[in-house]
């Protein structure tokens, strides 16, 4: 592939994309079609009506599992989770330091302590070593979360589990359809968290769902109750014991119409995003410069979005640098994912969750220092993200490739 090096575009040369990204509707009729029968049921609850119930249905037959409960959101389906599990105050949950605020939520609305393990350089997923160095006789959980559809190597994960006797909760909001060794994540773990707002594989507007593994059906009981306010509704059955706090998390069944639309392309989109993203990934290795994501043996992702790292020390520009000139090939791009690792934040660095208190912090010893997460930081330093989506085409992805060559060969040392 021969790229001209001499003018960049931000130096006035000619882009390398200068056509626009595919494009597609996510919602059409189909989703209509559900959403007018949802309201020609006269009931939206999800108890009364029969979208939210099929919709479950139909993600247990597509993920070949028993059980599962819906959520307000996916924020809500890892609190579900850990309420399920009997995570209470004092209590630590080993996750990941580079995630959306969503995954650590329900730790704290439980009382419990997060705990920040790093991860590897490239998966940007947890490194299971340092899972097992931050295991304390307080640790009770692991989040893994599987960041931009690329799953955590679950095969460890899972085995420092079973020997710490430690409940592991998936958190999937980025990762539908992605598989390691043959399984699906989310099917992996105790629970398998998903997330169905408007910026993920596939959308209800807002939602998420519970795939209940655990072999034990009390733990299913629990977790469909603990969403709806320690309520227990099946069939024409409703009982409710009020034991302990649980919220309300319900999903409409207008979210449940859109759902059963939406998990019949969910397939399909999956494939496609998984096929854009080997190809870039193809098209960008041994590249001095660009460090490609790694995705584990016997592994698939899915590719939410799509990040790379840069090597700084094999180029001439700093991370910006690159972004901007990436940018001005007609590349679309992020310098860096979210701002900083979650325990740089001031919740975490002033350990207060709630105002005017150290609580639940100061049920423990544990604090949030920067450094303490090296590699995190690192790749939060280093990293540039790219939008996916399963209506870009062939064309898209080859002209993303090149245009990353083309800016990598011109900073090359």
């Amino acid at each position: 592939m021969a790229i001209q090096t001499d003018f960049l575009a931000i130096h006035g040369g000619k882009k390398i994309k200068t056509a626009p990204f595919g494009t597609g509707k996510r919602f059409g009729l189909e989703e209509a079609k559900e959403l007018l029968e949802a309201l020609e049921q006269d009931t939206l609850f999800y108890h009364f009506g029969t979208k939210v119930k099929t919709f479950l249905q139909h993600f247990n037959a597509l993920y070949g599992i028993q059980h599962s409960v819906a959520a307000s959101s996916g924020t809500a389906a890892i609190h579900v989770a850990l309420g399920a599990a009997g995570i209470t105050a004092g209590d630590e949950v080993i996750t990941s330091p580079i995630t959306d605020q969503g995954t650590v939520v329900g730790i704290l609305y439980q009382n419990a302590i997060p705990v920040f393990a790093d991860l590897e350089p490239y998966s940007f997923n947890l490194d299971p070593d340092s899972i097992e160095r931050m295991i304390t006789p307080k640790t009770k959980a692991i989040i893994a979360v599987h960041l931009a559809g690329t799953p955590c190597r679950m095969d460890q994960i899972m085995a420092i589990a079973n020997k710490h006797g430690l409940i592991v909760i998936e958190d999937c909001a980025q990762s539908y359809l992605a598989k390691q060794n043959g399984r699906l994540t989310g099917t992996i773990g105790h629970f398998g968290c998903f997330s169905t707002n408007d910026f993920k594989h596939i959308s209800t507007g807002d939602g998420g769902m519970v795939a209940v593994n655990h072999q034990d059906e009390e733990v299913f009981m629990r977790a469909h109750a603990f969403a709806d306010k320690n309520y227990s509704r099946f069939d024409s059955s409703v009982t409710r014991k009020i034991s302990s706090l649980a919220p309300n998390y319900r999903m409409s069944e207008l979210q449940g119409a859109v759902g059963i639309a939406q998990l019949k392309k969910l397939p399909g989109l999956c494939a496609r995003r998984t096929e854009l993203g080997e190809m870039l990934t193809k098209m960008i290795e041994g590249i001095q410069g660009i460090l490609p994501p790694d995705v584990p043996a016997n592994s698939v992702s899915t590719y939410w979005f799509y990040m790379f790292r840069l090597d700084l020390d094999l180029l001439t520009c700093s991370r910006e640098e690159f972004s901007e000139a990436l940018r001005e090939e007609g590349i679309p791009n992020q310098a860096g994912y979210i701002a900083e690792v979650l325990y740089k934040q001031p919740l975490f660095s002033n350990r207060s969750a709630y105002p005017g208190t150290e609580y639940p912090f100061s049920l423990t010893e544990q604090t949030y220092e920067a450094g303490s997460c090296p590699e995190a930081e690192k790749i939060l330093e280093t990293a540039i993200k790219l939008p996916m989506s399963e209506f870009f085409t062939n064309q898209d992805m080859e002209e993303t490739g090149r245009a990353i060559v083309k800016v990598a060969a011109y900073y090359k040392k």
